[in-house]
């Protein structure tokens, strides 16, 4: 009999935690599991690639308490006062004062979930995988009934709004904690550090296999552009650095380089970003093309693909980049040095548009230095993390 595991997310949006799950999910033997993604609000561009095999289910009751959960209590207060909702409005800020002084979601989430039940069915394994992510770790514990259950962390808790004594109460209660990077699990740990004996590192995968196929497959530049490509994918906000790449453009194309510098992605940024592409004067030369769920085209065509990341988990569109051969340039983020080797099948560089300009200008001049990192990346493509074995060793 298939034992039955569900993965909690927020929804299939275009981005590095969603991209993980579905590889994930396509390592996973359906002869062995039966496969439910649980999303908080039904959006995302990744909808359409979940594979027909896997259940989907929406907690249909978010969309009455997102606001609740998402925006600051005082503007939810006055939202309920103008409704003449008097009793929720100081109900709100007295549970915010609460939370505050005890430093304790817990008491905020149990009142906003109080007249949502348990889930009535019953899995062997309950993922929270947009980890980290209050919310998700209190529903999942709260809300889900299994025999076994999963925090999943994507990102470097130092590195962003992370509470440790949440942590401490919440995390302490699942049976396992996996980080996608072994730093990153260090990093968890300095702030946790009794939960070392259930907390394991399991590195974000996909399928080298599929992703050159849809290299194949994808339109790519449409553009008649002769010159140096350069090419960062991700969601364009801060944490992904593509403004560091702007200043290494305008760096680049004042040497008198000819080079364009395109971004697949999207996000809340991108405005921010296009008024600083007008500043420098950049139209022509940093293009941003949107989100696209195949990128690989455009990673195969590029001549570089840089990843200038203020902070990651364990990047996998770096991941992506290595599988296809190109020569690449990153910034030290958290789980970078367990990809790149530094100047033998890539370079490493400090979060510094500076350091990035000189890195960008090495693999221009040095062709004989990107042919040794597409060979040396050829040779290492083959690391995998047998999930099924994983979960067999839980349940």
């Amino acid at each position: 009999m298939r034992k039955k595991i569900i993965f909690v997310i927020i929804n299939m949006n275009i981005g590095g935690t969603e991209k993980a799950l579905l590889n994930m999910i396509n390592n996973i033997s359906k002869n062995q599991y039966e496969i439910t993604i649980f999303m908080l609000e039904k959006y995302g561009g990744f909808l359409d690639h979940i594979p027909s095999d896997v259940k989907v289910k929406y907690f249909n009751g978010y969309k009455g308490i997102k606001d609740i959960l998402n925006k600051p209590p005082q503007l939810v207060s006055l939202k309920f006062l103008k409704n003449g909702k008097v009793l929720k409005a100081i109900t709100i800020i007295l549970l915010h004062i609460i939370t505050k002084v005890l430093n304790n979601r817990s008491i905020y989430f149990k009142y906003v979930l109080r007249k949502y039940p348990v889930l009535n069915e019953e899995y062997d394994i309950a993922i929270a995988y947009d980890g980290p992510m209050d919310f998700i770790s209190y529903f999942v514990l709260k809300k889900i009934s299994s025999r076994k259950k999963i925090q999943w962390i994507h990102f470097d808790v130092t590195k962003i709004g992370f509470n440790p004594k949440f942590a401490l109460s919440i995390y302490s209660r699942f049976d396992k904690i996996f980080v996608v990077s072994k730093e990153a699990k260090n990093h968890l740990l300095s702030l946790v550090p009794t939960l070392e004996n259930k907390t394991k590192t399991y590195l974000n995968t996909t399928s080298p296999k599929l992703v050159r196929k849809q290299a194949k497959m994808g339109v790519g530049f449409t553009d008649s552009f002769a010159g140096i490509r350069i090419l960062t994918v991700g969601r364009l906000s801060e944490e992904k650095g593509q403004d560091l790449a702007i200043h290494v453009l305008e760096k680049l194309v004042n040497k008198g380089y000819d080079v364009r510098w395109y971004c697949v992605g999207e996000g809340p940024s991108r405005e921010k970003y296009e008024q600083l592409i007008r500043q420098k004067n950049l139209r022509n030369q940093f293009i941003l093309l949107g989100s696209d769920p195949n990128p690989y085209t455009y990673m195969e065509q590029c001549d570089i693909y840089v990843q200038p990341s203020r902070h990651e988990g364990y990047c996998i569109t770096l991941m992506e980049a290595r599988i296809l051969g190109k020569p690449i340039i990153t910034t030290n983020f958290t789980g970078a040095r367990e990809q790149i080797s530094n100047g033998e099948n890539g370079l490493i560089v400090d979060t510094d548009d500076d350091e990035i300009y000189k890195a960008v200008v090495k693999l221009i001049e040095n062709k004989d230095l990107c042919e040794k990192f597409s060979t040396n990346l050829a040779l290492n493509n083959n690391e995998k993390n047998n999930i099924n074995l994983a979960f067999n060793h839980i349940v």
